[in-house]
């Protein structure tokens, strides 16, 4: 398996554009125009044309194909187009797909992207309303009869297991939220802008699904965000210092599920995390102690401080203790739950912007920055480093 040794891939392409729509509640335009406002903007700020691009990856659960969205953004002939699975894990694996498609060749220069009305138009968070017939759809129904409906329900589960086995209460999930967003009350283009929270105000926020509160719980935003790839040596000729893509990986664990994969040996750790955490030390040669900026899905809180521990950053457990005494930077963008939801992919933007030194909350010197994916799904990350 490729979890065993290093892969190829490091190294050899890079981000070289990033671009966004507004973060909002209501956009008051379609989806499609989102993500070709977005994919725009990316390639301008790669200094490239439409025409330069040949290639486009997405999520599933998108409204607006690959090859519409190029055809509205003026964008030509398309050589490699593809989708990746599972919502919010699929984020970083685009950016891991448009690398493979460019260090192979198939591909010259390739934007990712995303784009959704999740506020104004269909909501994550109303859970499961209709589903057809399917597989997947299967391992669902031993759960929502029930009242496992929603994603902070399924997060629970794993989160009161957690709190059981550590011997810890609720209010330690409120150092992510604290912290996410105190960064938040500094970026401009948040939607918590100029609001930041304490650890009092997390522990009097109603009740959602116990142990989450209201503020462990992600936004649900309208907007757009999308990412321009090419090789590492094209990169290094354009605007912006190039975002290197160090190392990038998927990763799946035994009996995983979506989000209700309650049959595993443990519920206190993201077994699907770690697959992707060993592949990315692997690959880079780097440890916890090289990364400079932590950019983690923090779709809800717990899973924040399981994927520390999975990353080794700190043991089983301590994942609180390290979030509040700031061992590393952290979401510094304000993450889903202080800037805005968008599958992470405004995420991956932010460890771009870092490694740039364009970031409202910048950490001086910053080198290589750690990115993760949806967790309780089939997920991805990767590690980024600045060129040079």
């Amino acid at each position: 398996m490729s979890v065993r040794s290093a892969d190829a891939l490091g190294g050899k392409a890079a981000i070289a554009g990033i671009g966004a729509t507004e973060f909002s509640k209501d956009s008051g335009r379609s989806e499609l125009k989102l993500a070709v406002e977005a994919v725009r903007a990316a390639i301008e700020d790669a200094g490239l044309s439409p025409a330069d691009v040949d290639g486009m990856v997405t999520f599933t659960m998108d409204t607006s194909p690959e090859i519409t969205v190029a055809q509205a953004a003026g964008i030509g002939e398309l050589s490699f187009f593809s989708r990746v699975h599972y919502g919010g894990g699929a984020a970083c694996a685009t950016v891991q797909q448009a690398a493979l498609a460019v260090a192979s060749g198939v591909a010259e220069v390739v934007v990712c992207y995303r784009a959704f009305n999740e506020r104004s138009g269909r909501r994550f968070g109303s859970g499961v309303q209709h589903r057809e017939p399917s597989a997947e759809g299967a391992a669902l129904g031993w759960n929502l009869p029930f009242g496992l409906l929603t994603p902070a329900s399924w997060v629970a589960m794993a989160a009161q297991r957690y709190l059981h086995t550590y011997n810890l209460a609720p209010d330690v999930f409120g150092h992510v939220a604290v912290t996410a967003r105190r960064h938040a009350a500094r970026n401009p283009t948040a939607y918590f802008y100029e609001r930041p929270i304490t650890l009092a105000d997390h522990a009097a926020s109603r009740w959602i699904v116990e142990p989450l509160r209201l503020l462990d719980c992600c936004q649900e935003t309208d907007g757009g965000q999308a990412l321009v790839v090419t090789s590492r040596e094209r990169a290094g000729d354009l605007p912006h210092p190039p975002a290197v893509i160090v190392a990038a990986a998927q990763g799946a664990g035994r009996g995983q599920e979506q989000m209700t994969s309650f049959y595993r040996d443990g519920l206190t750790g993201l077994p699907e995390m770690n697959v992707v955490a060993r592949q990315l030390w692997q690959t880079s040669g780097l440890r916890p102690d090289d990364i400079d900026v932590g950019i983690l899905y923090d779709h809800f809180t717990p899973f924040v401080l399981m994927q520390l521990e999975e990353f080794g950053f700190c043991a089983p457990g301590e994942g609180a203790g390290f979030v509040a005494e700031d061992a590393m930077p952290l979401n510094t963008h304000g993450g889903q739950l202080g800037e805005a939801y968008l599958h992470g992919m405004n995420g991956i933007a932010e460890a771009v912007r870092q490694l740039r030194g364009t970031s409202v909350n910048q950490i001086p010197g910053a080198a290589t920055s750690l990115v993760t994916a949806g967790t309780g799904v089939p997920t991805s990350g990767l590690i980024l480093g600045a060129d040079g």
